[in-house]
C-alpha cells in the first residue's frame, strides 16, 4: 500500500470516528441552557430573565415606540423604568 492510500484509509477512520461522536455531543450542547438573574433595585427584588421576560420586555419596547436593545445594554435608568412597568402589567 502507498503512502497515499495509508494516509487516506487514516484521514478516513479519523473522519468516521468524528462522525460517530457528533450525535453524543450535539444534544448535550441543545440541552444546556442559562439561568440569568436580574436584579431589581428599586423593588429590591430578583427577577428570572427567561422567554417569558424577553417576551414582556420586547412588548414594553413597542409600547414605547423604542427599537429592541438587549436588557443588559440599557441605561440604568431605562431598566428602571422597565421594572416599573413590569411590576404594574404582571402576567
Amino acid at each position: 500500500m502507498t503512502y497515499a492510500k495509508k494516509y487516506l484509509v487514516r484521514l478516513g477512520g479519523g473522519l468516521l470516528l468524528a462522525a460517530s461522536l457528533v450525535p453524543m455531543i450535539v444534544p448535550t450542547v441543545q440541552a444546556q441552557s442559562v439561568d440569568v438573574r436580574v436584579y431589581d433595585s428599586h423593588h429590591r427584588d430578583y427577577h428570572n430573565w427567561n422567554d417569558r421576560e424577553n417576551e414582556s420586555y420586547r412588548r414594553y419596547l413597542a409600547e414605547q415606540h423604542w427599537k429592541y436593545k438587549e436588557y443588559q445594554r440599557q441605561s440604568h435608568r431605562r431598566q428602571e423604568a422597565y421594572w416599573e412597568w413590569r411590576h404594574s402589567h404582571p402576567d
